[in-house]
């Protein structure tokens, strides 16, 4: 365990993090525990240097199927985390802050919820970097759980209206189910292979493969196993909490739920696909059929039913919620071509390189909802000061006429989610549409085609109302809010999207070095056709 100590400091330094939040935040003085949300930021910063800082390989103790994925994944955890961290400033505790300043109570630690809140948001990023670093599906199931159990908490006590409380409520239970479901999938798994580690899973999936193929308790743990991680990706048909638990959480936290718990499920995915490995034959490469259906049949319901349902909303946060769901099922286009010989190949290397896009891009655009905000707060029925965020998609008529930081800010990130060309959207999508062709998946990637074009419907209203449409009663309600970091983000979401556009060839590029096996000085690369033997180091298929 000592030598695993080299590539998991980014999780140690948010862990210390955590603790500092948790005290720091019940202090009696306010400039005291304003520092939450800055000792958090620093902390992710400190994170993702040390995360560039280690490449873990075999030899370090790394014994996954993808040690070089490490870096990658928490160098744009932590990135795309700073965003979100700047995002939540005023989050809780606003009124209550704001009637202590004013002398209208007393303080009182037990009403405060600021440090917990910020402990909840490191120890879900923590679990999140955990997952990218799992070996095992006990360390796997464990790193699932540590990022979704605090996001639970967090939209509760997201706001202080009922709304919250209804969809924390109902966030827990569907995530409960999900991770009952895929935990039961594991020890199937450990049934039919006899060991946790991926490793060896991958050793004896092999082997089953060049024999009578997946026996039937591997094969039914693997297929319960994906529908279960289909809850952290909010793909069909473990999505029906998403648009509710959306609208319902303050919208910064909303944020966090589109980057955090589906980015987890997908690095959870690509673990256990790389377990289960993709064969090559003479139309390409693939999974074993069973699963390819699975996942191919969860691909075209979540990317259709995804963006057909956005349509229909007028509320942006249920907008997109559906969005997001239309997302995984491109994603999954993805892990269904796999690996590859270049980036235009490998579907694994485009997943990374859609996420950290994804990450940024969505991130702006609720950042643009999250800075608009009611001229005035209203009690609830506790007697606590709540504040309205913007949903309806009225509220952003003549935004960009307005108040023109906002309303350009959201039409860059719209554009971008779209796929727009020369927008770093459409440089993450491409690699999805090369990597299924490549791998044989013509008819997969006509129907993605297809959904991006239905796609354009909804998003070129979020271009069309705020660039050419006059503000109407609705969008004169709202005023910016006061909480300066939020409009910051929204500006740095667009500028973060049109930098990574010039930058695309390099980030590709490392999307691409992360997935590649790493192997011990004296090991030979082994041809996708090889069965490993007893006492070869079992790597990922190329």
């Amino acid at each position: 365990m000592a030598e695993k100590l080299a590539y998991l400091w980014p999780e140690v330094t948010l862990f210390l993090a955590t603790c500092a939040v948790m005290v720091i935040g019940l202090s009696p003085s306010a400039a005291v525990r304003r520092l939450c949300p800055l000792i958090s930021g620093l902390s992710l910063a400190a994170a993702g240097i040390f995360a560039i800082g280690t490449t873990p390989t075999l030899a370090d103790g790394a014994e996954g199927l993808m040690p070089g994925m490490l870096p990658y994944a928490k160098a744009i955890i932590a990135a795309v985390g700073i965003l979100i961290v700047m995002l939540l400033a005023g989050t809780v505790d606003r009124g209550e802050e704001e009637e202590l300043a004013a002398g209208v109570r007393k303080f009182d630690p037990l009403r405060l919820t600021s440090g917990e809140f910020y402990a909840f948001f490191l120890f879900s990023l923590t679990g999140l970097m955990l997952t990218a670093s799992a070996d095992s599906l006990i360390w796997l199931f464990l790193a699932l759980e540590l990022t979704s159990l605090p996001t639970y908490v967090m939209v509760t006590i997201s706001t202080a209206r009922s709304r919250a409380k209804e969809a924390g409520v109902k966030y827990f239970f569907l995530g409960a189910l999900g991770a009952a479901i895929f935990l039961y999938g594991f020890a199937l798994i450990y049934g039919g292979t006899g060991s946790v580690h991926l490793g060896e899973i991958h050793h004896q999936i092999t082997l089953q493969m060049a024999g009578d193929g997946l026996n039937g308790i591997t094969l039914a743990g693997l297929l319960i196993s994906i529908l279960g991680i289909g809850f952290k990706i909010a793909a069909v048909p473990m999505h029906y909490y998403t648009a509710d638990v959306y609208q319902g959480a303050a919208t910064p936290v909303t944020a966090m739920l589109a980057f955090v718990p589906k980015t987890a499920g997908f690095l959870a995915l690509i673990l256990l696909c790389s377990a289960i490995g993709w064969h090559y034959g003479e139309t390409g490469h693939a999974l074993p059929d069973t699963i390819r259906l699975l996942l191919w049949v969860m691909a075209v319901l979540t990317m259709t039913l995804g963006n057909v349902l956005a349509i229909l909303q007028t509320s942006m946060k249920r907008m997109l919620a559906y969005s997001s769901i239309a997302h995984s099922g491109y994603m999954l286009v993805g892990i269904i071509a796999g690996p590859g010989a270049t980036f235009t190949e490998s579907g694994i290397s485009a997943v990374l390189f859609y996420l950290l896009t994804y990450g940024v891009m969505s991130t702006g655009a609720f950042a643009v909802i999250a800075s608009l905000e009611r001229t005035h707060a209203e009690r609830t029925q506790t007697g606590e000061l709540a504040y309205d965020e913007a949903d309806s998609i009225e509220a952003i008529r003549g935004l960009a006429r307005a108040k023109p930081l906002l309303g350009w800010s959201m039409v860059i990130c719209a554009l971008s989610m779209l796929g727009f060309p020369l927008t770093v959207g459409f440089f993450g999508k491409l690699p999805l549409f090369t990597s299924g062709i490549a791998a044989g998946e013509l008819p997969l990637v006509i129907v993605l085609g297809i959904n991006s074009a239905i796609a354009a419907f909804y998003y070129l209203r979020l271009v069309s109302y705020p660039l050419f449409d006059e503000a109407g009663d609705e969008a004169g309600g709202f005023i910016t809010t006061p909480m300066r970091t939020r409009p910051a983000v929204a500006a740095i979401g667009a500028v973060g999207v049109l930098a990574m556009t010039v930058f695309a060839g390099p980030l590709m590029g490392l999307a691409h070095d992360a997935v590649q096996p790493k192997l011990h000085d004296s090991d030979a690369p082994i041809a996708d056709e090889a069965m490993p033997t007893e006492e070869a180091e079992p790597v990922a298929a190329k």
